[in-house]
C-alpha cells in the first residue's frame, strides 16, 4: 500500500515522498526525539488513530537539514512498525454481505472495490462502459441514445473538471476503490464475460462519470429528460420515531428506498469498520461508501423529494442561432466522433454535434424551437465525500455539518440517533428564483428572457427542516415537506412558493401517517410490521362507499364481487383473496382523478381526503366489467394475490406480496408487466430495507430484496427473495461477535489482493 508523506522545506517548498507499505506508525516521543536531534521541526497535522503507544500522524513541516535522514527513517518506520498492523480483511457472511475491516482509508476502499467486483463484476463493467458514453461502441447501436445523452450533458468534460477540483480525501477514496475493482478483475478473469473485458481497466473517471449519470439523468433531471416513466417506482418510504413515541424510549429509523430491481438502481450492502468504528448500509452498485446507513450512534435514509432543481427552457431559433432578450446568440457547438458497433461487429465512426445555449445543453429540437436543460449540482464534485462524512458522524452536530456541505443535490434526509433526536430535511439544491411558483418552474419555462435563468441556489439554512417535533415522529413517502408530521409543523407560507408544491399527497403517505398517528407507543417489532404492511389505504377509504353503491344497485355481478371484497383482509399478502379484484377495479376507476371523489383533497385535511365516490353508478359498472374480466381470465373472483403477483429472479419463482403505491400500500412492489398478462412479476419497489433502534447497543433488521449479487453463478443472486415472499427481515450483524458467528469465508489482504485465510 502506498502512503504519501507530505513535507515542506524551511522556504515553504512542498516535498512529497512515497512511503511503501501502510500508514506510518511510530511512538510520538520517539519521533519528537529524532526531530530534535536533527533540527527537524515536526507538526502533527491530524491524529488519526491510536495503536498501542503509537499514533498516526502526518509530517507537515521540516527544516531542510536532515531531510534525507528523516525520509529514510520514515521508510524504516513503515517497514518495522507496519508489521504489527492487522491486515485488512473481508468476512463474508451467509447472505454474501462483506464485513470489511481496515486500519486506513486506502485499504478499506480497496476492499470495498474488491467486494463489489466479487458480487457484481459484469454489472459494474456494463454500468461503467455505459456511463463512459461508449455503450454503442462496446455492445451495439441500441445503446446509442444513452450515449448521446451522456455526450450532450458533457459528462466526460465535467469529469475532468471534477477530478481537478475534488477534495484529496475523495481522490484517495476513488483511487483506492478503483484499484480494488481492477485487482479483482486481474485476479479473477474467469468471473468476467468476454464482451465486458473491453471496459477494463477501470479508472477514477469512470466512478465520477457513473455518479454523474445516475444522479443527474436518473434523479435531478429525470423528469425533465422524460425518462422517469420508463423506470417504474423510484420513490421511497421513511420513518423516524422519537423517544416520546417509542415504547423503549429509544429513537428508531426506517430506511426504505423504492427503485427498479435492475442496472444502475441496484443497491450493494456492506459493513465497513475503519479503526474499530463501524458503519453499515447500502450504496448503489458502482459507487464507493455508504449512502443510506447507520453506525452505533446514528442513522439516516433518503427519499425522493418534490424538488424542482432542473428546468427545461423553450428557446426560439433565429438564423442558425437562438434568441435571448430579443437578440440573436450563437450556439456553443462541440463536435465529437463516436464509434458505433454494427450487427457484424464493425465499428462505424459517427459524427455528433452538441449544442449549448446559456441555459444549458440542447436536449430536443422541434420546428423553430429547442429545449435546453439547466440543472443544479454541476459545480458540486464532493457528493460522495459528504456521504462519507455523514457515515462517520457521531452526533447530530457533526451530521448537520456534513449536510451543510451541500454537495448532494437531491433527496430528503430522515435521521435518528442514540441521543433521541429525530430530524427531517427537505435536502437538495433549490435554485433561487426571482418569481413564479412551483407549478411554473415544474413545466417548460420560457427561455427568451435572461431573468428566467437562475444562477444561485438556496443555502442549507433556507431549506424546510424539522427537528424533534412535538408529535414524536416524522415520515416521508415522497410527499411534500409540509406533511412530514401531522399536525403539520412546517408552513408552506414561510417559504418561497417554488420551494415545494402544495398538492394532494397520495394514499401511500396517508397510510404512513395513519400508522404513526394510531400508535402512541411503538415497539421495534411493531415498526417492522408497519414497514412490511401491505394494507391498502385506498380500500379503507373507499370500500364503504362502493358497498353502498352496490347495495343501491340491482347488479348480481356487483353483489357477487361484494361478497369477495367483504371477506378480503384489505391487504396485498400472497394469500389475500380480493386484492386482484380490487386492483383491477381500481385501475378502471382511475384513482388519481380528483373528479371521482365526493370530497376533494385539501391541505386542511391532508391525510383523510379525498373521500367518497362522486358517481356511484359508474363505480358499479366498472365493478361489473371487472367481474367479467376476472371470470374470463381466471375463472373465479377470489384468486390469491400471490398466484397472480410473482417474484422471479435467477430461476426462482415465488408468490409476491405488496402492490402498486397507488393503492395506498406502504410496501411498494411494482411491475413492468401489463395488468392484462396471465401473471405479473415484481420489477421495482422495496429495494433496501433497514429498521434500526438506537439503544445502548444498536439493533437492526434489514433486507436487500433481490440479494447482494448479480453474478450468474453467485448463490446470493436472488437468495433474499424467499424472505421477501415470507414478509421477513434478517438481522444485520454489526458487532464483532455477530460477524464472527456468521462468517462463511474470511479473506485477508496480501500483496496480490485478498486471499482466503488459512483456518487454524
Amino acid at each position: 500500500m502506498l502512503y504519501n508523506i507530505k513535507m515542506r522545506t524551511f522556504s515553504g517548498k512542498p516535498v512529497e515522498f512515497i512511503c511503501v507499505r501502510r500508514r506510518v506508525r511510530l511512538p510520538l516521543k520517539l519521533a519528537s526525539f529524532f526531530c530534535f536531534q536533527n533540527r527537524i521541526k515536526l507538526f502533527v497535522l491530524k491524529k488519526i488513530t491510536k495503536f498501542g503507544d503509537c499514533k498516526t500522524f502526518t509530517v507537515l513541516t521540516i527544516m531542510r537539514k536532515g531531510l534525507i535522514f528523516i525520509f529514510i527513517f520514515l521508510i524504516a518506520a513503515c517497514n518495522s512498525f507496519a508489521q504489527t498492523e492487522k491486515p485488512a480483511q473481508i468476512a463474508w457472511d451467509i447472505w454474501g454481505v462483506p464485513h470489511i475491516s481496515a486500519n486506513n482509508t486506502e485499504d478499506l476502499f480497496f476492499a470495498q472495490g474488491w467486494a463489489q467486483m466479487h458480487n457484481h463484476a459484469n454489472l459494474i463493467l456494463k454500468l461503467y462502459g455505459s456511463s463512459r458514453g461508449k455503450g454503442d461502441e462496446y455492445w451495439g447501436k441500441e445503446r446509442l441514445q444513452n450515449d448521446m445523452l451522456i455526450h450532450t450533458m458533457g459528462f466526460e468534460e465535467l469529469a475532468e473538471t471534477w477530478e481537478a477540483q475534488q477534495d484529496p480525501e475523495v481522490r484517495t477514496i476513488f483511487s483506492s476503490f478503483v484499484r480494488g475493482l481492477n485487482a479483482y478483475a486481474k485476479a479473477h478473469p474467469e468471473a468476467i464475460d468476454k464482451e465486458n473485458k473491453v471496459v477494463l481497466p477501470i479508472t477514477t473517471r469512470d466512478v465520477n462519470m457513473h455518479s454523474m449519470f445516475v444522479v443527474f439523468t436518473r434523479f435531478i433531471a429525470g423528469d425533465d429528460l422524460g425518462l422517469s416513466q420508463r423506470w417504474g417506482s423510484t420513490g421511497s418510504n421513511a420513518f423516524a420515531v422519537g423517544p416520546s413515541r417509542s415504547d423503549s424510549g429509544n429513537a428508531m429509523l426506517v430506511q426504505n428506498p423504492h427503485l427498479p430491481w435492475s442496472n444502475e438502481f441496484l443497491f450493494f450492502e456492506s459493513h465497513l469498520t475503519l479503526n474499530g468504528y463501524d458503519m453499515y448500509g447500502s450504496t448503489l452498485v458502482g459507487l464507493p461508501g455508504i449512502s443510506i446507513g447507520f453506525n452505533k450512534n446514528l442513522g439516516w435514509t433518503h427519499t425522493n423529494n418534490t424538488i424542482d432543481n432542473a428546468d427545461l427552457y423553450e428557446v426560439e431559433l433565429k438564423d442558425g442561432g437562438y434568441l435571448l432578450d430579443g437578440k440573436r446568440n450563437d450556439f456553443n457547438v462541440t463536435t465529437k466522433i463516436i464509434r458505433v458497433k454494427q450487427d457484424d461487429g464493425a465499428l462505424v465512426p459517427t459524427e455528433i454535434s452538441v449544442l449549448k445555449t446559456v441555459h444549458g445543453p440542447v436536449v430536443a429540437k422541434k420546428d423553430n424551437k429547442v429545449l435546453a436543460l439547466r440543472t443544479v449540482g454541476l459545480d458540486k464534485p464532493n457528493m460522495l465525500l459528504q456521504w462519507w462524512r455523514m457515515a462517520n458522524s457521531t452526533n447530530f452536530d457533526e451530521f448537520e455539518s456534513a449536510l451543510k456541505m451541500a454537495q448532494i443535490g437531491f433527496w430528503n434526509v430522515i435521521y435518528a440517533d442514540k441521543k433521541g433526536n429525530i430530524f427531517y430535511l427537505f435536502n437538495g439544491l433549490v435554485p433561487k428564483r426571482s418569481h413564479g411558483d412551483w407549478a411554473y418552474w415544474n413545466s417548460i419555462v420560457p427561455g427568451g428572457k435572461s431573468d428566467n435563468i437562475w444562477t444561485e441556489v438556496h443555502p442549507y439554512e433556507d431549506l424546510p427542516k424539522l427537528k424533534n417535533p412535538e408529535t414524536g415522529w416524522v415520515q416521508n413517502a415522497n410527499d411534500p415537506p409540509w406533511t412530514s408530521t401531522i399536525p403539520m409543523a412546517l408552513n408552506p407560507r414561510d417559504y418561497p412558493s417554488y420551494m415545494a408544491p402544495q398538492w394532494r399527497i397520495s394514499f401511500r403517505p396517508q397510510r404512513a401517517i395513519r400508522m404513526m398517528m394510531e400508535d402512541s407507543s411503538i415497539t421495534f417489532d411493531e415498526l417492522v410490521d408497519y414497514k412490511l404492511s401491505t394494507r391498502s389505504e385506498l380500500a379503507d377509504r373507499i370500500l364503504d362507499d362502493l358497498f353502498a353503491a352496490i347495495d343501491k344497485s340491482n347488479s348480481p355481478k356487483a353483489k357477487e364481487a361484494r361478497a369477495v371484497l367483504e371477506k378480503w383482509d384489505r391487504q396485498a399478502d400472497a394469500d389475500s383473496k380480493g386484492t386482484l379484484l380490487f386492483y383491477l377495479w381500481a385501475s378502471k376507476f382511475n384513482i388519481g382523478d380528483p373528479s371521482n371523489y365526493t370530497v376533494k383533497w385539501s391541505m386542511e385535511h391532508p391525510n383523510t381526503t379525498p373521500d367518497g365516490i362522486s358517481d356511484p353508478a359508474k363505480a358499479v359498472r366498472l365493478l361489473e366489467a371487472t367481474v367479467d374480466e376476472m371470470k374470463t381470465r381466471f375463472g373465479r373472483l377470489d384468486v390469491p394475490w400471490g398466484d397472480f403477483y410473482r417474484l422471479r429472479q435467477n430461476g426462482k419463482d415465488l408468490p409476491a406480496n405488496g402492490a402498486f403505491e397507488s393503492l395506498g400500500v406502504f410496501r411498494v412492489a411494482s411491475s413492468y408487466d401489463s395488468k392484462d398478462a396471465a401473471q405479473m412479476h415484481v420489477g421495482s419497489g422495496d429495494s433496501w430495507v433497514g429498521v434500526i433502534e438506537f439503544g445502548e447497543n444498536v439493533k437492526a433488521k434489514v433486507l436487500l430484496s433481490y440479494g447482494n449479487a448479480t453474478q450468474k453463478d453467485s448463490p446470493h443472486n436472488g437468495d433474499q427473495l424467499e424472505l421477501f415472499s415470507k414478509k421477513e427481515l434478517r438481522d444485520a450483524w454489526f458487532t464483532p461477535e455477530q460477524v464472527k458467528a456468521h462468517t462463511k469465508k474470511l479473506e485477508v489482504l496480501t500483496e496480490e489482493g485478498f486471499r482466503e485465510a488459512v483456518k487454524k
